[in-house]
């Protein structure tokens, strides 16, 4: 997914700075990534560590990590279900209702087509999952791959803050459930849905990751259509772009967000903590320093990298779409 904060293309420096302070092998340590979004840097240490523990207050955000971080063995006749699921007959359902523009919802997330599309996988997946004919592994696969490829027909500039007023190219495609792939490993890792600084006081680890929001943008808003379709409840949507009863991070709250960094690197029990923060976030460098500074030894490493762009079709070259990203490092004592 084309995601805010995403550290994809910044997952190379992460680990290499990780490494450098850790050391080369990790495999007895238990890595923990508390802001865990798409799961990019769990995913990145998966076959590296002993343990994984992925935690993200948005329930999409869970699906996507309960299936990547969470599913270790080989999935049994996956493909056959997302075969079946390809060969529904699309249905109008809540989707449709409410986020496609045939349906007189005057909202245009998706094509009426793609729509229907994602009402009859959805349907079809809660009744596997009631009927016990697919267990959990094999549900948040299906759910994972049904959000991904969604993802790629819906018709936004990648965040589901607005729609388009007409169909753009990738929108007019047919959607196609294309299969999540994921890394097999050995070891159980662990996936939560909680709120970071509730969940610190019960986990322990040797290196935590954290990679907070960093400005007011709430993801609850932002990606609130994910979690419709993850959750596929029953709401009535709000306003011209449908939003649901979103969760609201401390971490997006300029008064508020200090303390709560404060609280949460006193409380974690691990060794090793890396925070990724950029220049242009709530909290300043002094801020970020003068709190990680009373746990232990701290230091600092940084990169430049192109900024989060919803339209990927704009010049992407000028300096102005540059920004840096800090990795603040603590080895606790």
């Amino acid at each position: 997914m084309n995601y805010i904060g995403s550290k994809n293309r910044l997952s190379t420096f992460l680990k290499e700075s990780i490494l450098k302070i850790v050391g080369e092998d990790l495999s007895d340590k238990i890595f923990c990534d508390l802001f865990a979004g798409t799961g990019i840097v769990g995913r990145t240490f998966k076959k590296s560590v002993k343990k994984v523990i992925s935690n993200d207050l948005e329930y999409y955000s869970y699906v996507l990590n309960r299936h990547y971080i969470g599913n270790t063995k080989t999935l049994k006749e996956s493909e056959k279900y997302v075969e079946q699921l390809n060969n529904l007959i699309p249905e109008k359902g809540f989707v449709y209702q409410h986020y496609c523009l045939g349906s007189g919802s005057e909202r245009q997330y998706f094509s009426d087509e793609n729509g229907q599309k994602i009402d009859a996988m959805r349907k079809q997946l809660e009744q596997w999952e009631m009927s016990k004919r697919i267990d959990d592994s094999l549900y948040f696969f299906l759910l994972t791959s049904l959000l991904e490829s969604a993802d790629k027909v819906a018709n936004t500039a990648s965040v589901y803050g607005a729609f388009l007023k007409h169909l753009k190219k990738t929108a007019q495609k047919s959607l196609v459930l294309k299969a999540a792939k994921f890394e097999k490993t050995k070891q159980k890792n662990l996936v939560f849905n909680e709120d970071s600084n509730e969940l610190i006081e019960k986990i322990k680890g040797d290196i935590l990751y954290l990679d907070p929001p960093y400005n007011a943008r709430q993801y609850g808003a932002n990606y609130h259509l994910l979690n419709t379709i993850a959750k596929y409840d029953d709401f009535e949507p709000k306003g011209k772009t449908g939003l649901r009863t979103y969760e609201r991070s401390v971490y997006c709250r300029k008064n508020e967000v200090l303390d709560s960094f404060k609280k949460l690197i006193e409380s974690a029990q691990f060794s090793y903590i890396f925070l990724s923060y950029n220049n242009e976030g709530l909290m300043s460098l002094k801020d970020i320093e003068n709190v990680m500074k009373l746990y232990g030894k701290y230091s600092l490493v940084q990169t430049d990298y192109q900024r989060f762009k919803a339209d990927k079709d704009k010049n992407r070259n000028h300096k102005a779409d540059k920004t840096t990203e800090y990795l603040h490092i603590l080895v606790k004592s």
